[in-house]
């Protein structure tokens, strides 16, 4: 399967001295108020034109240079040929689209949130903006890979793959979120290679695939893709927007609660996975037995509801599924952890269920329950003091602290549901 790799084209310059060819190498594309060659960037768009416009007259120029990128020096052919790619440099956005006079750079301080950046990215994913690395899209960035992240990241100017490290802070792989980006710049030769991408949430628990949007040819997208990427994996490095704002916790989450409709029987999507992890982190771990997935499951839901129970919830607000409130204390680190099985933990222990009650029925639970029940000032129907085997005391015990708490009928039958088990113990 071919799949595109971005790479930077740097035209030759007019001097051909050996101390001017050196500096073309190591200061590649930058701009001349960047320590960049001066007179490469005098004929930069007509050279970049006129290769782009070399590659679709001459087959035979195309072809070789698709060979060149699909061969090792041994001959042997590589699985994935990539075409060049190239992108422009650093510069202001363009005011009026492919034309008008570019406006003046912003270099004022931005903020954004992690879902206006993959908001943003969407919009071209969607509009399906054509890849061209001498046009501007009409939101005045450049339609190439480094365009595409400076669009998505806000940052007000059009910069390249070079440049693009220091508007974040680097980061492990592990600590992706959406919004962050996956950037390789070539420093020995910026014209092999380099490209980068915006990370849309991991797709697996393996953190083997990831959802990738960037700009490539023809047009901009959205796709899984191996980490890092198809080719030069390992030399990806992740950066984080030193601008993101609003709901970071530690490790710069974003609390933006996905929607109701990204979680229950049927997701299958990286939200699940990032709430599974959430979970684990929260004291969830007892519940998936391979590690937190995209894939709804039930796990997901016993989980999520332990968690809820935790807060003292009850009703729909401990059925499970993730509402606003749930996704923000998970995101934050906020509220009550997930108590340890059969422990009263710091909060609320785990409710064993309502089936571990009743006559016949025994355990360590039961036990607890009395011993509860006794502390608490309830304990007036035991003869001999609570056991692990259910009684008739322990009904009547049960019944009237439900009672205290004025509740009557069947909320008050005498049998532990979850909410007189969270009151007992919290």
């Amino acid at each position: 399967m071919t799949v595109p790799v971005f790479e930077e084209y740097e035209p030759a310059a007019d001097c051909g001295c050996t101390g001017c060819a050196q500096r073309r190498r190591t200061t590649a594309a930058l701009p001349v108020r960047h320590g960049g060659h001066p007179a490469a960037h005098g004929a930069r768009r007509a050279l970049v034109l006129v290769t782009a416009a070399g590659v679709v007259l001459s087959c035979g120029a195309g072809q070789a240079a698709a060979t060149a990128a699909g061969r090792d020096t041994g001959g042997g052919t590589v699985a994935d040929p990539q075409p060049v790619t190239p992108q422009g440099t650093v510069g202001p956005l363009d005011s009026g689209g492919s034309s008008g006079p570019p406006s003046v750079p912003d270099t004022a301080s931005r903020t954004t949130t992690r879902t206006d950046i993959i908001n943003r990215a969407k919009k071209w994913v969607t509009a399906k903006v054509p890849y061209n690395m001498a046009a501007y899209w009409s939101d005045g960035y450049r339609q190439d890979c480094s365009g595409f992240v400076s669009m998505a990241w806000n940052l007000g100017s059009n910069e390249w793959t070079g440049s693009l490290a220091t508007f974040g802070t680097k980061i492990a792989r592990a600590d992706l979120e959406p919004g962050d980006i996956l950037l390789f710049h070539n420093l020995a030769d910026p014209a092999v290679g380099s490209h980068v991408t915006v990370f849309g949430g991991w797709t697996d628990h393996t953190h083997s695939h990831y959802l990738a949007y960037e700009q490539t040819r023809p047009n901009a997208r959205a796709a899984t893709t191996p980490m890092a990427y198809w080719s030069n994996s390992s030399k990806y490095v992740a950066y984080r927007y030193k601008g993101i704002v609003s709901g970071a916790s530690g490790s710069g989450s974003a609390t933006a609660f996905p929607g109701a409709g990204k979680f229950g029987p049927g997701a299958d999507n990286a939200h699940v996975t990032r709430l599974g992890q959430l979970l684990v982190a929260r004291g969830g771990k007892r519940f998936y037995k391979e590690g937190a997935g995209p894939r709804w499951s039930d796990a997901d839901k016993r989980a999520t509801r332990a968690f809820q129970l935790a807060q003292g919830w009850k009703g729909k607000d401990a059925d499970g599924v993730p509402g606003p409130g749930t996704w923000s204390l998970l995101v934050k680190g906020a509220g009550r952890a997930i108590p340890a099985a059969g422990s009263g933990g710091t909060g609320t222990s785990a409710y064993p269920g309502k089936s571990s009650f009743g006559p016949g029925q025994s355990g360590s639970h039961i036990q607890r329950l009395g011993d509860r029940l006794v502390k608490k000032g309830y304990g007036t129907h035991y003869v001999t003091g609570p056991g692990p085997r259910w009684t008739e005391a322990d009904r009547r015990n049960v019944r009237a602290f439900q009672r205290a708490q004025g509740w009557s009928g069947t909320a008050a039958d005498g049998y532990p549901g979850p909410e007189t088990w969270r009151r007992l113990f919290a």
